[in-house]
């Protein structure tokens, strides 16, 4: 999406046609180009040009890989999945897109009206809702619309076409899902300024003549947002959703509880946000035994909330995949029912008043009160008891959610999960026999399995993180393979779907350079490069294995990030670079990337997004005299060893 593909291109008539080594249709009669030929353009220049294929002055831009083109009134020089100029700077567009470029341009004026069949008129409603605030046009509907939103079967649901002449746009999808990808095509087309919230003066709004035609390598495109270590407010959430919308990403995983906060209403459990949304401070940086800020915080969305989250992110083809944290990561839950820990009474009690962190480091130790919600971050040795009442309790959290989700895939954890309670307690020890397991990770499997099996009976199906593949799965559960690639040519091998999202590629919370100015730095680096190189497909794959991986994800965790300028300054632009990694086929050229990523800036500047600059943290940005907590590759590299050692890959 940020770079034309290798290309298919299409010719004077608008015709696709295989491009290396192509014949092209001059102005004026037919000219016939082999590889590494030399092209005549429409007033005689002449422009050497390997694998050229060739657009006259006065029709269609046929671009090649490595390409050198001659345009109309002057040279243009395209190399390998260039991003082609129109008269109106860069043109941003996934690599791989089918591309022409015509003759003159199109100029919004007042007008310019717009149409589409009723199908798609909450696609129509929401390009006039982005496009009337800063331009100040009215653009209203009109049978004989100046640009036209169509269907057509014959393409894939995200696939679209874009056509741009002086006279009108069509914009023609194989589904809605399509339609609003080649709106935002259009929008990227224009002026950055068509991305402020008000009247923008002195801009001239023109769509260059053009034809695209383009559509995603992966059904999966997303983004992994933790609201549960620092709550973002809803508006900050919908703000997300329209930056991933911009970028055609589509899966916005939701993070929603863990040891320091539960964020969703759960009407038949209200204790969960009334006494697991708050927490009385946090650790500041990422040592271990770090200070704590003494100021409290929490936050949680009502079920009202969520809706409003979701239908939003449908509006933009984003779905909204809920995770709720089993049998780890728990404390907030902890703390609201008591009754959910290893060594406690059954029943759904809340917490006694005075109830506090006892133990090292927030534990909880045997005789004492129950935990609070946990001020620390790292991993959390109070985990879930296994017993009926408390796998009914999360079924019906469960139940709930469902309501407030329509996605087909429900999280449930899974992850850094220590099981030393389950071992050292003499009751869990007793079930573990009743079940007739002999080791606490077939516990751990069961209790994973029964989520799963509810989830199924209603329809859907369980996404947990790889270490679920440690034990036996529940028919139909999908990965998120985030410790390296393991996860996913393990579960691919197994035929079992997977979402990649490794954490040396796309953790965007890791630290983004060596520099000593870098925030809290943590782990390794994650550079733009870095990021950019990423592809959810494991070379080791074979085609067959390759399917069962659905797309990949970036994540955000915010133990960090406690606020929206902070989270925008670890996304961006490394999001950017995800976004077009899992649309487009791999093979993409980072230094044409970077060339192009200087004009998208200034989108992301008129969104108001305070993404992080080539040179660096801002003074602002960065957070000095708090400890992060970096690592060496190597290190990384062994530590995740570690972790996947009990992984058997086929």
């Amino acid at each position: 999406m940020l770079t034309p593909r290798p290309v298919t291109l299409v010719t004077g008539h608008g015709d696709l046609v295989p491009a290396r080594d192509a014949a092209l249709a001059s102005g004026d009669g037919d000219l016939v180009l082999d590889r590494d030929a030399a092209l005549a353009c429409g007033h005689g220049d002449l422009v050497p040009a390997r694998d050229a294929a060739v657009a006259c002055g006065h029709g269609d831009l046929v671009l090649d890989r490595d390409a050198a083109v001659a345009c109309g009134h002057g040279d243009l020089v395209l190399d390998r999945d260039a991003a082609l100029a129109c008269g109106h700077g860069d043109l941003v567009l996934d690599r791989d897109a089918a591309l022409a470029c015509g003759h003159g341009d199109l100029v919004l004026d007042r007008d310019t009206t717009v149409g589409a069949p009723a199908a798609l008129d909450g696609v129509l409603g929401w390009l006039q809702g982005a496009l009337r605030p800063p331009t100040g046009l009215p653009l209203t509907r009109s049978h004989d619309a100046t640009i036209t939103l169509a269907l057509d079967d014959t393409l894939a649901a995200e696939a679209f076409r874009l056509r741009v002449t002086p006279e009108r746009v069509v914009i023609t999808g194989g589904g809605p899902a399509g339609v609003f990808w080649g709106c935002q095509a259009l929008l990227q087309l224009l002026p950055p300024a068509v991305h402020r919230k008000a009247t923008a003066a002195g801009h001239r709004w023109s769509v260059p003549s053009l034809q695209i035609y383009d559509h995603p390598r992966f059904a999966w495109r997303g983004l992994m947002l933790d609201v549960a270590r620092h709550f973002m407010p809803k508006h900050d959430v919908l703000r997300i959703i329209d930056l991933m919308a911009m970028h055609r990403l589509n899966t916005l995983h939701l993070h929603l509880t863990d040891d320091q906060g539960w964020r969703v209403e759960i009407l038949r459990y209200p204790l969960l946000t009334e006494v697991g949304a708050w927490r009385r401070e946090s650790q500041v940086g990422a040592a271990r035994g770090g200070r704590a800020d003494g100021r409290p915080h929490g936050g949680y969305y009502t079920q009202d909330d969520i809706r409003e989250i979701v239908a939003y992110a449908a509006q933009r083809f984003i779905t909204v995949v809920p995770e709720i944290e089993t049998p780890g990561h728990v404390q907030a839950a902890l703390a609201a029912y008591p009754s959910l820990g290893v060594g406690a009474s059954p029943g759904l009690g809340g917490p006694p008043e005075g109830g506090d962190l006892v133990g090292a480091g927030g534990t909880l130790a045997a005789g004492a009160g129950p935990p609070q919600v946990w001020t620390r971050w790292g991993v959390n040795r109070n985990i879930l008891n296994v017993e009926e009442s408390t796998v009914d309790f999360f079924t019906g959290v469960l139940d709930e959610i469902m309501e407030l989700f329509p996605s087909t895939y429900i999280g449930v954890g899974g992850d850094e999960c220590p099981k030393d309670q389950w071992r050292d307690d003499p009751r869990t020890q007793q079930r573990m026999a009743d079940l007739g397991f002999t080791r606490e990770q077939q516990l751990h499997a069961w209790f994973v399995r029964r989520l799963g099996d509810h989830l199924a009976a209603s329809g859907r199906r369980l996404f947990g993180w790889d270490e679920i593949l440690e034990g036996e799965l529940p028919s139909g559960a999908t990965i998120a393979s985030w410790r390296g690639s393991t996860g996913a040519v393990t579960a691919a091998r197994r035929g079992i779907d997977v979402v990649s999202c490794p954490d040396d590629k796309v953790y965007l919370d890791y630290r983004q350079s060596e520099l000593p100015t870098e925030p809290i730095p943590v782990s390794i680096p994650l550079e733009l490069g870095d990021v950019y190189a990423f592809d959810p497909v494991p070379p080791e794959l074979t085609a067959d294995e390759a399917r069962h991986v659905l797309g990949g994800q970036a994540a955000l965790w915010t133990e960090h990030a406690d606020s929206p300028r902070t989270v925008d300054y670890l996304l961006f632009p490394r999001l950017c670079a995800v976004a077009e990694a899992l649309w487009s086929p791999p093979g993409g050229d980072f230094t044409d990337f970077e060339r192009r990523l200087t004009h998208h800036l200034h989108r992301l500047d008129a969104f108001g997004v305070e993404y992080r600059h080539p040179s660096g943290p801002r003074p602002w940005q960065q957070r000095p005299g708090v400890p992060g907590r970096p690592a060496t590759r190597r290190q990384r590299a062994e530590h995740i060893a570690r972790l996947v050692a009990t992984i058997t890959t086929p």
